[in-house]
């Protein structure tokens, strides 16, 4: 049939339920923009493109439901890099569409000109531009079936002279592929080791959240009675109230966890492609069980074996792999020291529990004070991990949280547990601040009847802070959001008491900004809390006025200047001096 080709364009949006979008308006998109409200397309403008990009991350993840991405030519979409490239790696299925300038001037170096196509090519799972009016409907399916597909963002580049133009087409149909459920062989081989392991471990990652895997890999742990752990930043893979959940492994996690899975003779490694920073030591303990047989379970083939020691790679689908192994399981199964393994399950789960309940304070390295001045300096301010405990008391057990990435985030990584997935939002390995902010309200715009709070430390939520002018609008959800306030970019303030003897080289913050009060500015709720019965009464009040009244609230938890383990010691060592600096060697310039 004869249609233009924005009409094209958004009728295969419909096609795949792509209800969401999320940019800043711009001249390049304007024609497809202008149908969004007759195609029922919420566009979500922002305050900047690279908040924008974080919500339709938070909102896909939150929801299982892909969104788009969409701005100007240009700037506009260079905004997005970041974005982009931390959806990759939090394995998002997002929809990237990149108006491009015009092909009758592109390569002059004209306005808001920039090669889209190179910008993003290592951070997409696929990418295609149009190559004539007539196949933009063609392409576009194309390229949201390889996002699915690879469940990662995918990209469509669009020359802006293709849009206003009148084609004559059949829109395409839907392919939609069955996901791979291991090979015979590699199964058959997995459900042996596990049948005649000793003390079995699985270890689930975000690809048993994305497959709705929980609860195979629930009664597959229970059927073994084997302790499960999650991975670093996925607390929601597993059911934190199950007697068999030990915890997240990695950074500032669950010393049950490392300790359960040091003693593993097979880890089934479950929807994870075993990123290395995940599985660093913690609390000075190498944890990694060396000589255990390792089966490893991906969609991806090319991340099996790619960090890790592998027995046994299975390609496939968590929640399928994990049903079949089930089946194939030998009668006795888990028995071989069953009593002894559960045994001690709970006795390193009350450890740790009894561990962390009674944390306070963080340590210093030998030869470092930080931390004690950092007491001393502030003696009636909550310790970060007081402002946590504080937090846990006033936190729905349904809520959606988010996380920044940052040293009082990732204090908090052993506290959160939930009781299904889809539930916690971690910045993930490309680690970028700003995270917390936005990817919660992308959350709550998929989620409107579930209470949702995000998290973030004074530095980076100074990245997203302008997105408090955006969402004080009354078409925007009420959201909760604390931001623990140290002055200080804490993270690289510990790598700088370790290695740099106290050199603090940007790392003070403006102490005359007020969070809460810029939130007032922006025509929201800000308070400010400086004990734990503040905090926790601040965010009890907080989650009814988001959900009783339509309010938003951002807290500022004030807390002292103590600084967690730093994220970096296996990258990082003390400089030695060998020619020396001088001042005196700075040349005046003319």
């Amino acid at each position: 049939m004869k249609m233009t080709t924005e009409e094209a364009f958004v009728k295969t949006l419909q096609m795949h339920g792509i209800a969401h979008a999320f940019g800043i308006i711009g001249s390049a998109m304007m024609p497809i923009s202008d149908l969004f409200g007759e195609a029922g397309i919420t566009f979500w403008d922002c305050a900047h493109e690279g908040s924008g990009g974080m919500m339709a991350d938070g909102y896909t993840r939150a929801t299982g439901r892909m969104s788009m991405m969409i701005a100007q030519n240009g700037p506009g979409i260079t905004n997005f890099v970041t974005a982009v490239k931390t959806a990759y790696w939090n394995h998002t299925p997002l929809l990237l569409v990149t108006p491009q300038a015009a092909n009758k001037t592109i390569g002059q170096g004209g306005f808001q000109e920039v090669e889209q196509m190179k910008l993003f090519e290592d951070m997409v799972a696929y990418q295609e531009e149009v190559r004539d009016p007539s196949r933009i409907a063609e392409v576009l399916n194309r390229v949201i079936l390889q996002a699915k597909r690879a469940s990662a963002p995918a990209q469509i580049n669009v020359p802006r002279d293709y849009w206003t133009q009148v084609i004559d087409i059949d829109l395409p149909a839907i392919v939609e592929f069955e996901r791979p459920s291991g090979g015979a062989a590699a199964l058959d081989a997995a459900a042996k080791l596990l049948s005649e392991a000793s003390f079995p471990v699985i270890l689930n990652g975000a690809g048993v959240v994305l497959a709705g895997a929980i609860p195979a890999s629930a009664a597959l742990a229970e059927r073994l009675d084997a302790p499960v752990c999650v991975g670093y930043q996925h607390n929601d893979a597993f059911p934190g109230g199950h007697p068999l959940f030990a915890g997240p492994l990695g950074y500032n996690g669950s010393k049950a966890a490392m300790e359960l899975i040091k003693q593993a003779d097979v880890v089934l490694a479950l929807g994870t492609r075993l990123n290395p920073f995940s599985t660093l030591p913690g609390y000075g303990m190498e944890y990694w069980p060396a000589d255990a047989k390792v089966i490893q379970v991906d969609l991806n083939p090319d991340r099996i074996g790619l960090t890790k020691k592998v027995t046994v790679g299975i390609v496939g689908d968590a929640r399928k792999v994990a049903t079949s192994l089930l089946e194939k399981l030998s009668d006795t199964a888990g028995d071989t020291g069953r009593a002894e393994r559960k045994a001690a399950i709970a006795d390193q789960k009350s450890r740790w529990a009894q561990q962390l309940s009674s944390m306070d304070h963080e340590e210093d390295d030998p030869g470092t004070t930080w931390n004690e001045r950092a007491r001393a300096a502030k003696p009636d301010w909550m310790s970060p991990r007081m402002a946590w405990r504080a937090i846990q008391s006033a936190l729905p057990r349904d809520a959606i949280i988010s996380s920044d990435i940052g040293n009082n985030c990732a204090i908090g990584n052993a506290y959160p547990s939930f009781d299904e997935g889809r539930k916690y939002l971690a910045p993930g390995l490309f680690g970028p601040c700003g995270y917390g902010l936005p990817s919660i309200i992308g959350a709550k715009i998929g989620c409107p009847d579930v209470p949702v709070v995000g998290f973030a430390g004074d530095g980076a939520f100074g990245i997203a802070v302008t997105e408090l002018t955006a969402i004080g609008r009354p078409e925007w959800p009420a959201i909760t959001m604390i931001v623990f306030r140290n002055y200080q970019w804490g993270a690289e303030k510990r790598n700088s008491t370790l290695w740099f003897d106290d050199n603090f080289v940007g790392t003070e913050l403006d102490e005359g900004v007020s969070y809460a009060g810029i939130a007032k500015a922006c025509g929201l709720q800000g308070v400010q809390t400086r004990t734990m019965d503040e905090l926790t009464a601040a965010l009890n009040a907080a989650i009814t006025d988001q959900m009783q009244h339509g309010k938003t609230t951002l807290i500022e938890a004030m807390i002292n200047q103590e600084l967690g383990e730093p994220f970096r010691r296996d990258a990082m060592k003390k400089p030695v001096a060998v020619a020396g600096i001088s001042k005196a060697d700075m040349r005046q310039q003319a």
